[in-house]
């Protein structure tokens, strides 16, 4: 059986070597062919927009389903047929609602329509903005990096455990007596 193995002072000479040939030329023939422009990069994605210059998203939080619309306007937001400072009476549930318009700086400049079923009030705040978000990136297909930097276009798949058998709620056991 012959020995493959080769010493460090054999790779040494072999690399010196190597190092002083002259580098041949490629020889091919696609060297010789002329080099086609570099188009500028186009968004990866199309817009995507309804018969009626909308464009619609679904979003989705806990329990809660969100259908939106959006479409330039003068910023007015309308959830299940009512404004947004009625359906969301809480401030801080308008403010998630208004994140993607802050971050994408374009407060003001699009009316929201929106159709919102199950959970609470705040799973359902959730919702709108996920369908937001997503919405405004099929209107302006350039807005996504900045939005999806902030991470709303990322469904948040958190939702309430369910009972166990033997258990008072998802992990809660029931009290103990001792007699």
């Amino acid at each position: 059986m012959t020995d493959n193995r080769q010493s460090l002072s054999d790779l040494a000479t072999i690399a010196a070597e190597a190092a002083a040939a002259p580098a041949a030329a490629p020889v091919s023939d696609v060297a010789d062919a002329p080099v086609a422009p570099v188009q500028p990069s186009a968004p990866l994605r199309q817009q995507e927009i309804d018969g009626l210059g909308r464009a619609y998203a679904t979003g989705r939080r806990k329990d809660a389903v969100a259908r939106v619309w959006v479409k330039p306007g003068t910023g007015k937001i309308t959830v299940n047929g009512r404004d947004q400072e009625v359906y969301f009476a809480r401030p801080t549930l308008r403010l998630v609602i208004n994140q993607p318009f802050g971050v994408t700086e374009r407060e003001g400049q699009y009316d929201v329509i929106a159709t919102v079923k199950g959970g609470g009030l705040s799973g359902q705040a959730g919702a709108v903005k996920h369908g937001i978000a997503q919405a405004l990136t099929k209107y302006e297909p350039a807005l996504r990096s900045a939005v999806k930097a902030e991470g709303f276009l990322t469904r948040d798949s958190r939702v309430v455990e369910r009972k166990k058998y033997g258990k008072a709620k998802a992990r809660r056991s029931f009290q103990f007596s001792k007699r």
